[in-house]
């Protein structure tokens, strides 16, 4: 497989972008949506778009492997962002110069408290060793996954830190249509961006799981690609969203030779979004956890109940369930 980007900044829309007062369509309480023009980004056109790598983009929230503490460890997305004094004051910036550049941040005194830990994403500017905010004053990083920290319940679920593995779900070596079930080594994952999806993340448009019995995977950016995508043009995008079986996803990511990512969301060019039954959740699925299954002795553990159904297959991804 060639070489895919990780994610640890803002992928920008293909398209050439502007901005409509009208209530968003992804953002509860946002009286404004950004939306695609049919001009493409030249950022895509210097990237070689045409001929990226056409992948899903999902619909969850990022995570990251690296190391902490000496070993892999699984880190949740935490964007550092301005308190509301700053908000405030780059906001009345922003509506008089109808831009934000040239605003001073103050590093010490602009943002909100974020735990030691936290560490800036890759390819973030610094100024006299302080992180500087992107252009909506937000500074993209990561904390670690604690296994006590209740607020990263569900990314905890995905890890066991005992034995170094992460539950991941990936296209089956044996058949790219079907999807597979996995614990893998945390050690194998070193670097990668992965998506945390679920029955706790993001209203779960993918129907995974029950409220009883939990259901999350994770899934490393860029391995879900797109057959046969559609060329890069507003308008065959939008009727291949509309029309095609294979367009039910959330949006697409291209991943481009020079290490480029450009993305299109479905709310870019105006479409719902869940809307049905989605692509990825019809796709079928079989459980292949089993290398380290002797180490789970709770029963309860997210890790034992995969490793219960080892061998199972299911038509669907969304069929997947526990006994009771």
């Amino acid at each position: 497989m060639r070489s895919l980007c990780s994610v640890q900044q803002k992928i920008p829309c293909v398209f050439l972008t502007e901005v409509k007062e009208e209530e968003s369509r992804k953002r509860a309480c946002q009286q404004y949506q950004v939306v695609a023009t049919e001009g493409l980004n030249p950022a895509a056109l210097q990237a070689d778009v045409d001929c990226a790598l056409a992948t899903e983009k999902l619909d969850g929230t990022c995570c990251y492997v690296t190391v902490y503490k000496g070993r892999p460890y699984l880190w949740a997305r935490l964007d550092r962002k301005p308190n509301k004094q700053a908000e405030k004051r780059f906001k009345k910036y922003q509506h008089s110069h109808r831009s934000c550049e040239g605003f001073k941040w103050n590093a010490d005194n602009d943002f909100k408290t974020v735990p030691e830990t936290w560490i800036p994403a890759h390819r973030v500017r610094h100024h006299n060793g302080h992180p500087l905010p992107d252009e909506h004053g937000h500074t993209p990083g990561w904390v670690p996954v604690e296994k006590d920290n209740k607020q990263y319940c569900w990314h905890s679920s995905v890890v066991d830190y005992e034995v170094g593995a992460a539950l991941i779900l990936r296209p089956s070596a044996e058949d790219e249509d079907v999807l597979e079930v996995a614990a893998v080594p945390l050690a194998e994952l070193l670097e990668q961006t992965l998506e945390l999806i679920g029955t706790n993340v993001n209203g779960n448009p993918y129907g995974l799981g029950s409220k009883k019995h939990p259901v999350h995977f994770l899934v490393s950016h860029g391995t879900i690609q797109i057959r046969n995508p559609p060329p890069v043009d507003f308008q065959q995008l939008r009727s291949w969203f509309q029309g095609s079986p294979e367009g039910r996803v959330e949006g697409i990511v291209w991943h481009c030779a020079d290490g480029t990512l450009v993305k299109v969301h479905r709310h870019h060019l105006g479409l719902r979004w869940p809307d049905g039954d989605s692509c990825f959740s019809d796709r079928m699925a079989v459980v292949c956890v089993d290398s380290v299954t002797g180490e789970y002795a709770d029963l309860q553990d997210l890790f034992s109940s995969f490793s219960a159904l080892k061998g199972r297959c299911f038509s669907r991804l969304q069929d997947i369930r526990f006994d009771p």
